[in-house]
């Protein structure tokens, strides 16, 4: 992993003033059954002075959610400032369709209930291919038949833009937006399909904030969404191997679930990394960028951070001393 920018001496200051002047800040939940820790604390504050520290060098809007999945301490930055997520919103399509094939799967046969299935077939047509639609404009339109488990994967993997749109028209784009709704997360909105610039320029961005969209991952984690067999299956799915951000100085073999997203101006990236011992949500979004790469190596240097901070504590007892091996994935 490459090294770290500096810890920063005012992380304590950093803490306090969350609110202001786009100062990082934690929120912490319980320590999951053990008695607070001021060391675990120490660990923390030092990883706000790193974000402070990396967002110092940022020309641009930074956003981060971190969410330890063992304890419920949170690390929040902009946590409620609504961002554009351009690809990272695909997330909520695929959670709204696994969430309607494990309805349809349970109702009786030929009743219509749930929805679409992850098994339905769809036609290629030749009016899918939109601009980024890498492996749907290579298909025989007329012949070639997909399943929706087919779109899925396109749509993660390699981001296949047609896919994500035949996929939207399928579950439907209003029916994304309920499960949203219901799951009270207000401001993450599909609100246009992808490449769909007319929208765009009208102001109907797909957008989220790094609470909310680390509320959706914490949801599906939990089984809050869908039933163990398809939340496993979910994350699956959304660890298929990418080009993304969140992973680019972690260990090769650490499963992480996230799906990023780039835009002129903008780069996002959201996901679960299940470190054995202690797997966290981390959510990093920037904005009015003047370099997108350097976007891009934020959100790498920011998740590097949180995964040094988690390892430690993975590996140590409550006193800090190491009791196990470095680690690796969970489930």
């Amino acid at each position: 992993m490459r090294p770290l920018p500096g810890r920063g001496l005012y992380a304590a200051v950093v803490l306090l003033a969350a609110g202001a002047a786009g100062a990082a800040g934690a929120a912490g939940g319980g320590n999951a059954g053990v008695a607070a820790n001021g060391k675990i604390d120490a660990l923390w504050e030092q990883f706000a002075g790193r974000v402070a520290d990396i967002e110092h060098r940022l020309d641009g809007v930074l956003g981060v959610a971190v969410l330890d999945l063992s304890s419920g301490k949170q690390f929040l930055l902009r946590p409620d400032e609504i961002f554009p997520q351009a690809s990272s919103i695909k997330i909520t399509v695929l959670a709204e369709l696994y969430r309607q094939s494990e309805i349809a799967s349970s109702a009786a046969p030929g009743s219509g209930a749930g929805g679409a299935r992850l098994a339905d077939s769809y036609l290629v047509q030749t009016s899918d291919i939109v601009q980024d639609s890498d492996i749907m404009a290579g298909l025989t339109p007329g012949i070639t038949r997909l399943t929706n488990r087919d779109l899925a994967t396109m749509m993660v993997a390699v981001s296949d833009n047609a896919a994500t749109n035949v996929l939207i028209d399928r579950v439907g784009m209003d029916r994304v937006n309920s499960m949203l709704r219901d799951q009270g997360l207000s401001h993450t909105q599909l609100r246009r399909k992808m490449m769909d610039l007319g929208a765009a320029k009208a102001g109907r961005e797909n957008v989220s904030t790094p609470r909310e969209m680390m509320q959706l991952l914490e949801k599906l984690y939990r089984g809050e969404l869908l039933r163990k067999s398809s939340t496993d299956d979910f994350f699956t799915m959304l660890a298929t191997h990418k080009d993304s951000w969140l992973p680019l100085h972690l260990p090769e073999t650490l499963r992480i679930a996230n799906k990023p997203g780039a835009l002129e101006g903008v780069r996002a990236d959201s996901g679960v990394v299940f470190l054995e011992r202690r797997p966290y949500v981390i959510c990093v979004m920037t904005t009015f960028l003047s370099d997108e790469r350097a976007g891009e190596a934020v959100i790498g240097d920011i998740s590097a951070a949180a995964y040094l901070m988690f390892e430690r504590i993975s590996r140590a007892s409550e006193y800090g001393r190491v009791i196990s091996p470095s680690n690796g994935s969970s489930r």
